[in-house]
This record gives C-alpha cells, sequence and structure tokens, in this order.
C-alpha cells in the first residue's frame, strides 16, 4: 500500500562535508537575521556565554537556529536536486 508512496518520494541525501557546510552557512545567516530583526534578543533565559552568540538570550538562539534548519533542509535539498551535491 505504501510502496507507490515510496516511489514519489525524492531520495534521501547522504551526510558529507558540503551537506554540513551548507547547514552551517544557512544558520549563520539566520541568526545573522535574527539578530537584525528580533527587536529584545536578549529576553529570557541567558545563554552561558552571551557575548559568544552575539548578545541574544536562550529563546532567540533557539528560534534563528530552528529557523536556519528549515532553510538548510531547504537548500539541502534544492542544491541535491540539481546535482550540485
Amino acid at each position: 500500500m505504501l510502496t507507490p508512496l515510496f516511489a514519489i518520494a525524492p531520495a534521501t541525501v547522504t551526510w558529507s562535508p558540503k551537506v554540513a557546510l551548507v547547514m552551517i552557512v544557512c544558520n549563520v545567516v539566520a541568526i545573522a537575521v535574527g539578530k537584525a530583526t528580533i527587536k529584545h534578543p536578549n529576553e529570557g533565559a541567558q545563554l552561558p556565554n552571551p557575548a559568544f552568540f552575539g548578545g541574544m538570550g536562550h529563546a532567540a538562539l533557539l528560534g534563528t537556529t530552528s529557523l536556519g534548519h528549515i532553510i538548510g533542509i531547504g537548500a539541502i535539498q534544492g542544491l541535491a536536486a540539481r546535482g550540485v551535491l
């Protein structure tokens, strides 16, 4: 019953340093965008070394890295479909 659905699913990209680099770049971009756009990035629980994370609190860092992973998944799948990865 599920076999036809598996046939139309895109192939999964295997992990490689290129895939890791794309994810890291996407997370750094998301953190930079979040740092520039979040009105109060240091609200809530603080990180152990806030200066290392640009003065962002736990919630802001979690939100920006979540966005970075969503962007990274799209970028990795898109680059894999184009044959770059």
